[in-house]
């Protein structure tokens, strides 16, 4: 009896979670919109089940969504539309990113009757790995597991880490922290873990240790100690107006020309980024510091020299 209450009162509370996140998803899409403008759209939710929103349902939905996510839905008194206040500003990155995964995860759970024409991309799994990891995090305590790196054959067992940080990148979770046996700060990769494990010990992060600025002149998860590169590209109009809409790091800049513009970046040059402008191809020219110039002429020689022998002779 006990499992099935705590099953209906878990049932209960995703779907009033889920829709939290309808009404401020329909508000954030429609920027300001009225109560009935709501109420219509509500009506063709799968949450309505045939009745309209309650104005007192309404509201309790609205101060629940400023106690729970810190967002706060406000009444235009001249027009009566709601918005939401100050949105683009939100500062919690972390609950943005939930708000969207959260967001994208209704709209597909409404379109399940379309699921045949909604193809998803197959991503490593961190599940198994997360709460363990979010722990250690919450609690300042190691973490101890197993890692299986690409480039090796075999694991490497009995890894001790002091986690500092998570990190997404390319839909992988990444933790940086460390590496007690090795006194480094080192990144993994969640979904190369097995047997993890909190430790009971406890440790705390050094004082001038700052997690944002760990990789803010790094593209991706490599860290370099290395020095900032001023790195020129040019592209033409068309993959311009790509990077202009997906950035390839935060300190990007353009000058646009007639039928071309040229990208600057200030950038450690890590063998992520190398890799990442190798995938554009011919679409991207390196212009400058002239040694990264020459590590994009070496890796794209040694790609062609692959090539070479089973071309026709």
């Amino acid at each position: 009896m006990f499992y099935f209450f705590n099953l209906v009162f878990f049932t209960m509370a995703k779907d009033l979670f889920s829709r939290y996140i309808w009404l401020i998803d329909t508000i954030r899409r429609y920027g300001s919109i009225s109560r009935e403008e709501i109420n219509k759209l509500w009506m063709r939710s799968p949450y309505s089940n045939g009745e309209p929103l309650p104005r007192r349902t309404f509201y309790s939905y609205r101060n629940a969504i400023e106690e729970l996510f810190k967002i706060n839905i406000e009444c235009n008194q001249s027009t009566f539309e709601y918005y939401i206040e100050q949105d683009d500003d939100h500062s919690d990155s972390v609950m943005n990113w939930l708000l969207n995964s959260a967001s994208v995860g209704n709209l597909l759970n409404d379109a399940r009757n379309i699921g045949n024409r909604i193809f998803l991309e197959d991503v490593p799994s961190a599940r198994e790995h997360m709460p363990v990891v979010v722990d250690a995090l919450k609690e300042n305590r190691p973490v101890t597991f197993s890692y299986q790196p690409y480039s090796r054959i075999n694991p490497t067992h009995d890894i001790v880490v002091e986690p500092y940080f998570l990190k997404i990148f390319k839909q992988r979770w990444y933790v940086t922290g460390r590496n007690v046996k090795e006194d480094k700060i080192k990144t993994y990769a969640l979904d190369r873990m097995s047997n993890s494990k909190l430790l009971a010990s406890t440790y705390s992060i050094p004082d001038d240790f700052d997690a944002e600025a760990y990789f803010r002149d790094s593209y991706g998860i490599i860290f370099d100690e290395g020095t900032v590169k001023h790195v020129a590209i040019r592209t033409d109009a068309r993959q311009a107006k790509y990077f202009r809409s997906v950035p390839l790091h935060h300190s990007q800049s353009e000058v646009i020309h007639d039928s071309y513009s040229i990208f600057y970046y200030k950038i450690k040059v890590t063998p992520d980024f190398i890799q990442e402008l190798l995938s554009y191809g011919p679409k991207i020219t390196v212009l400058s510091p002239p040694e990264v110039r020459a590590m994009m002429v070496e890796s794209l020689r040694a790609s062609l020299s692959n090539y070479e022998n089973l071309l026709p002779q």
